[in-house]
């Protein structure tokens, strides 16, 4: 018979885990709110800039050979070194979300290596650095503190290297992974190519459909230089944006099947606690009842 002292410590135990879950959950709910303003704040310009910028990516025929803009928006190049820039959270206690990410890059390694490409890792989030490194992977470079509170200025120092090594010839591809907050419950890997820069079909394009009211000048290419590096920031600080709200929403999840799971586990723990109080009960009046037997 299980000792009753045992099952009440296991019982304290679980209770108090529930209490923590519950008060996790709880921030994390607070805190999802705010990340999740931020990204659908941050959401509509972000598609907007993505639809001007590949616009304009029509144009870069005017663009003079040998010029880095040339280069951003050339997808002819061939490719023998790529960077991959992903985001992880720094904490964990958030169910699949960080190995969902995880998973995607080395898809991505895998799919690219076997092209004979070569592949360099910039990481964001502590636990994807603790991964590769675990798994003896390169990180080029690795970016902690970054994930959990994300900062337009933050986003400038990490794609900023990565364009200007791609614009110096160093790296013929960068693409973005991170997990994006979907709804409530669930979260959406996304990969994005980011240089260079893909247009869209021009059959897809007219004067009816087109998000720029004007057509650039030849001479314009300030113009388009200063978009290319708007475009590429935001890129960057929406992923980190999108990526929290996903977390967040990731972790409020766990902790809310973390909290049923105490619930369930408290509830099986109290009827083996009633079920071992009631057979020592009975041990007792057996052992009275005897002993008041063997004096007659």
């Amino acid at each position: 018979m299980a000792n009753l002292k045992d099952i009440k410590a296991q019982i304290k135990s679980v209770q108090n885990t529930q209490k923590t879950t519950k008060a996790m959950k709880l921030v994390s709910n607070v805190k999802l709110k705010r990340a999740k303003f931020a990204a659908l704040q941050s959401s509509a310009y972000a598609i907007k800039i993505n639809e001007v910028l590949s616009e304009i990516a029509n144009y870069a025929q005017d663009i003079e050979e040998g010029s880095k803009l040339k280069r951003l928006f050339d997808t002819n190049n061939e490719i023998k070194v790529m960077d991959i820039i992903f985001v992880t959270a720094d904490k964990g206690l958030c169910g699949g979300f960080n190995a969902h990410t995880i998973n995607a890059v080395k898809k991505l390694i895998k799919e690219y290596q076997d092209k004979k490409v070569k592949v360099r890792l910039r990481a964001v989030g502590k636990k994807g650095i603790e991964y590769f490194k675990f798994q003896g992977v390169e990180i080029y470079k690795s970016f902690i503190g970054v994930s959990s509170s994300p900062t337009y200025e933050k986003a400038q120092d990490i794609i900023k290297e990565a364009i200007d090594e791609f614009n110096r010839g160093e790296t013929d591809k960068v693409v973005m992974v991170h997990n994006g907050y979907k709804n409530m419950i669930s979260q959406e890997i996304r990969i994005n190519d980011i240089a260079p820069v893909v247009p869209p079909v021009k059959s897809d394009i007219s004067k009816n459909n087109s998000v720029i009211e004007f057509e650039p000048a030849k001479n314009s290419e300030k113009i388009l230089e200063e978009l290319m590096v708007k475009y590429l920031e935001y890129s960057m600080y929406y992923a980190l944006v999108d990526s929290l709200a996903g977390e967040h929403s990731a972790r409020m999840n766990a902790m809310e099947n973390a909290s049923n799971n105490a619930k369930e586990r408290v509830a099986s723990l109290n009827l083996a606690y009633n079920k071992a109080r009631q057979g020592s009960i009975t041990t007792e009046l057996i052992e009275i009842i005897s002993g008041v037997e063997s004096m007659k």
